[in-house]
C-alpha cells in the first residue's frame, strides 16, 4: 500500500494543464482530495511567475485549513511559481518537502533570447535574470524546507540540465532523455514515487 503522509499539491508548467501528472497520481493508493493538482494558465508565458504563485496561494488557501502542513511539487516553470510561493509568500511555513522536477532554478539558454515585454513569465527564467537573482536573495527561506531537486542531463528545455537544482538540499538526475520524460516516464514516476514516500 502507497499512502501519502500529507496532501501533496502538484504544479504543471508553461503549456501543461494537470493531466500532466496522471501517471503520478495514478501510481499511488490515495483519495484524489488528497492530491491537488491546481490549473494556473500562463497565457502562453506571457503571465509573470510571482502572479502565478500569487493565484497558487489563494488556491491553497481556499483548499487547505491555516494548520494543514503540505509537501510541493513542481514541474518546469511549476518549480519557480512553487519556489516564490515558498520563499515570498511564507509558503515555507507550512510545507514540508519541495520537489523540483527539471525546473530552472539557476535558469535555462533556451529562455535567452525571449524578449521580456513579450512573454515575461518565460524571460524570467533566464541566466541572471532580475527575478532569479531576487530569489537567490531570499534563498535562506528554503533552509526550513527538506528541498530535492529531480533533473535531466539531457534536458534541452533546462539547458544545461544541471541548472535546474535549488540551492539547498540533495540532487538526483533521473534516466530520461526528454524534458517531459522527467514527469511522465515510468522510469521517473517510480523514482519520483520513493521519494515523495520516503517520509
Amino acid at each position: 500500500m502507497s499512502h501519502l503522509r500529507r496532501p501533496l499539491v502538484l504544479i504543471h508548467g508553461l503549456w501543461d494543464n494537470p493531466r500532466l501528472f496522471n501517471g503520478l497520481i495514478s501510481s499511488f493508493n490515495q483519495s484524489d482530495d488528497f492530491i491537488y493538482t491546481p490549473h494556473l494558465p500562463h497565457d502562453f508565458g506571457r503571465t509573470s511567475i510571482s502572479k502565478l504563485a500569487i493565484e497558487l496561494n489563494h488556491r491553497i488557501i481556499n483548499r487547505f485549513d491555516d494548520v494543514t502542513s503540505i509537501d510541493l511539487l513542481g514541474f518546469s516553470m511549476g518549480g519557480l511559481i512553487g519556489r516564490f510561493w515558498l520563499q515570498e509568500l511564507e509558503g515555507c511555513k507550512r510545507t514540508k518537502r519541495f520537489f523540483s522536477v527539471g525546473s530552472p532554478q539557476q535558469g535555462t539558454l533556451t529562455a535567452q533570447l525571449i524578449a521580456s515585454f513579450m512573454f515575461n513569465g518565460i524571460a524570467e527564467m533566464k541566466l541572471g535574470s532580475k527575478f532569479l537573482c531576487d530569489l537567490n536573495k531570499s534563498k535562506a527561506q528554503l533552509k526550513g524546507v527538506d528541498c530535492v531537486s529531480f533533473y535531466s542531463n539531457w534536458d534541452l528545455m533546462v539547458f544545461p540540465g544541471w541548472r535546474a537544482v535549488l540551492p539547498y538540499g540533495h540532487s538526483q538526475p533521473l534516466p530520461v532523455l526528454t524534458h517531459k520524460g522527467l514527469i511522465k516516464s515510468s522510469k521517473a514516476i517510480r523514482c519520483l514515487k520513493k521519494a515523495i514516500l520516503f517520509t
